[in-house]
């Protein structure tokens, strides 16, 4: 038969890791994935927001297409019955399994996580979720307090455990179940943290000094961005600890030592997930499922730890928008290995190991409403159609396109194309291009401009990356018919990466790149 499937996805989490190159972070267990991996350095989510990003790529459509911008709609209902990436594998003889927040859970995903469609059994969330926001922090003072910096020592905390701790129990013991019962399967696992808050346990704090915590590279507003595209990062200011500090709305800059406190709690919680990470994948050598699971992993979307004086996700910026993402494909990303041979032992982080280095590594754009087709394909099942200009009609179709043909290391080919071709359209048109978007209620920051709901959007911010810029338009946007006005235009973003890669100088305004609009908007 083919290949399981081990779908991994964590919440908020931007690519701080080892095996892209951070020099900070502790996160040997995924560096070690990375290691047996393909690795995708320029891999962007749809929405730099939760319920839009996973219905997005699990159902393989744009959120133009799903219609979902906000957290209150069942896209079933309101743009199109549209066949999810684990509906498809249930109708072809897996067991599809969803531990954890894989759907947002609410009414995006019709308050079941799109359960029986998607799933073989009800998703697993675990018991103490529902403790995410509640007075858990010990403050100073010794009160507990909802904060956003939130080390805990875990066997206070309210069950004697934490939510991802609990996900990877359930999804070890699911594990062990497909083992005995030799089903194919496709499981889904969603891991929390590094969400806010950043709740983890207080041991993770030892692997980050504070003294070698630095601000963000960028930590001002950058003079030339429109204001439309700030985002003012309300979700922060409602914690207590950062409601004590009387933080203007909406540019007041968060004081340094607190920022420098968030960067440090922000890495120690993607070090505790890195644990449970290392901990699923280790159980997956032990019931000897290394050698026919495709491993996954990814993110919803990413985070601003300070850059351009934001902070959480709400934009279009690359900080927001990129994501990592790595495929482990048994026999194609690494060699096969001998039976009981094992391929993920589990690395503690307090260990000091040096990284290792991702296998093959591509800097080709993707996006992540590719995922569906490319891990269908990867199983070789038959890929699902791509879709027509407007397929609201049409149950089963990508709008992303499988990405394995850049598995191959196809990287020297590329480069090679670019050389030859000096400015013609049709080099251009052959680039990848990510496409991102988000709404806004208008044109300066509102206390709702990070999540407007639907009835409040009057902008939208569509966004293209290609490897040499970031290219942002935000025009008028009418709700009721779901419709962008491109001749409406209220503000403008172009970045170059090669000279400005933290995206600080907006040069929209700069007539002199006339000639890359011409050519982008053809």
């Amino acid at each position: 038969g083919g290949m399981n499937v081990l779908f991994i996805v964590v919440d908020d989490l931007r690519p701080v890791l080892g095996c892209y190159g951070d020099k900070l972070v502790k996160s040997p267990n995924i560096d070690q994935l990375a290691s047996q991996s393909i690795l995708f350095s320029n891999a962007y989510a749809q929405q730099a927001l939760c319920a839009p990003s996973r219905v997005s790529f699990l159902t393989g459509r744009r959120p133009d297409t799903t219609r979902l911008y906000d957290f209150y709609s069942y896209w079933r209902v309101h743009a199109g019955n549209y066949s999810t990436m684990p509906q498809y594998f249930k109708e072809n003889g897996y067991v599809t399994l969803s531990v954890g927040k894989v759907f947002h859970p609410g009414v995006s995903s019709n308050y079941t996580d799109d359960y029986p469609y998607s799933w073989s059994i009800p998703p697993f969330h675990p018991s103490t979720e529902k403790y995410e926001n509640q007075k858990t922090c010990r403050g100073k003072d010794g009160k507990l307090y909802a904060n956003l910096v939130c080390p805990v020592d875990v066997t206070e905390m309210p069950g004697g455990t934490l939510p991802d701790i609990q996900s990877t129990e359930e999804a070890i013991r699911l594990l062990n179940m497909m083992k005995t019962n030799k089903q194919k399967f496709f499981l889904a696992v969603g891991y929390h943290k590094p969400h806010v808050p950043l709740r983890y346990p207080q041991e993770f704090l030892k692997l980050y000094p504070l003294e070698n915590i630095t601000l963000a590279p960028d930590p001002w507003v950058p003079e030339k961005l429109p204001s439309v595209a700030y985002n003012p990062w309300t979700d922060i200011r409602q914690r207590d600890d950062v409601e004590a500090l009387n933080i203007s709305f909406p540019y007041g800059p968060v004081p340094d030592d607190f920022q420098r406190q968030i960067r440090q709690s922000y890495y120690a919680a993607v070090s505790y997930m890195d644990v449970q990470v290392g901990l699923l994948l280790n159980a997956l050598d032990n019931v000897g499922l290394s050698n026919n699971t495709i491993v996954v992993f990814t993110a919803d979307h990413g985070w601003s730890l300070g850059e351009h004086g934001e902070w959480s996700k709400y934009s279009n910026f690359d900080v927001a928008t990129r994501v990592p993402l790595m495929f482990y494909v048994p026999g194609m990303t690494t060699t096969s290995v001998t039976q009981g041979g094992r391929i993920f032992p589990f690395l503690d982080p307090f260990d000091h190991i040096v990284g290792s280095v991702p296998q093959g590594r591509s800097k080709r754009v993707v996006e992540l409403v590719s995922l569906f087709p490319t891990i269908a394909e990867l199983t070789g099942l038959q890929v699902p159609p791509v879709c027509p200009e407007t397929s609201f009609h049409i149950a089963l179709c990508t709008e992303g396109m499988s990405i394995v043909p850049y598995f191959n290391g196809s990287e020297v080919k590329m480069e090679k194309e670019k050389e030859r071709c000096d400015d013609t359209d049709r080099c251009f048109t052959e680039e990848p291009v990510a496409l991102s978007q988000y709404p806004r209620p208008a044109d300066t920051p509102q206390w709702n401009s990070d999540k407007p709901k639907l009835k409040d959007i009057r902008i939208m911010g569509y966004s293209m990356r290609t490897v040499d810029y970031r290219y942002t338009v935000w025009v008028q946007f009418n709700p009721n018919n779901f419709s962008a006005n491109f001749e409406d235009v209220h503000g403008g973003e172009l970045y170059v990466m090669e000279t400005d890669p933290n995206q600080d100088y907006n040069i929209y305004n700069n007539t002199s790149r006339g000639w890359f609009f011409k050519k982008i908007l053809g």
